[in-house]
């Protein structure tokens, strides 16, 4: 299999993501070239996956991920998606995913307009998808966050159609899995941190499973995330 990691001016989890998915592949038994593609390639080859990094795309000039939703690479994988091809946006990768209406809603600044970089529980909503399929259903996992503008917003049509329709990946959560306001850290609409499309073959995400993928970075929970793509897109 071939997973393309994108690069933007600017990306800073990268690296970090070429080395989890390419360690956890080699760890899972599975055959997997992961590869970096930069963002100006218009014609970069076929990929199983495209993951879409965190970092500063642009130096989140204008707003975020709202330039680098222009850059070449975006049409192939917006091309890549409509075929039902997984793509991966985690934070920044999230943001640019929502920019160019792979994703509805968008990211704004935190709610106390502070940059957020702590440890999080997140409320897995479903467990019978491509990127949670090693999770039990309303598992907690311990994962990353760091961002400044992770406040995800979607009008009331939209969020109603998200929650019918069980497009929520992740919740903010306690570490027994209860959903309050108390610890939703950055103000997101209905405690949401990550979400799918209508197929499910796309997963925006704000906190950093590569930043969680093994014991020394505090937590291992993100490899369920990473190896449950990687083992699904193997099959």
């Amino acid at each position: 299999m071939k997973i393309g990691i994108v690069v933007f001016p600017g990306s800073n989890c990268d690296y970090d993501c070429l080395t989890s998915f390419s360690r956890l592949a080699k760890e899972n038994g599975l055959s997997a070239e992961v590869g970096y593609v930069w963002h100006k390639e218009s014609n970069p080859g076929t990929f199983d996956a495209y993951v879409l990094p965190g970092g500063f795309s642009y130096g989140d000039y204008l707003r975020c991920g709202a330039i680098a939703r222009f850059s070449p690479i975006m049409e192939e994988v917006t091309a890549h998606a409509k075929k039902g091809r997984p793509v991966i946006g985690i934070c920044n990768g999230f943001q640019i995913l929502c920019e160019s209406g792979l994703l509805p809603g968008a990211l704004y600044m935190n709610r106390d307009l502070n940059f957020i970089c702590e440890h999080v529980f997140l409320r897995t909503e479903r467990s019978d998808t491509i990127f949670t399929s090693l999770c039990k259903s309303k598992e907690v996992l311990n994962i990353p966050i760091a961002h400044g503008e992770g406040n995800y917003y979607a009008d009331d049509e939209t969020l109603k159609k998200l929650e019918d329709e069980e497009l929520v990946a992740f919740r903010y959560c306690t570490g027994d899995g209860l959903v309050t306001p108390e610890v939703n850290p950055n103000g997101s609409r209905n405690n949401i941190a990550g979400i799918f499309n209508k197929e499910r073959t796309i997963l925006g995400m704000m906190p950093h499973p590569e930043r969680a993928a093994e014991p020394g970075l505090g937590s291992s929970d993100g490899q369920k995330i990473i190896v449950s793509l990687l083992k699904n897109i193997a099959k």
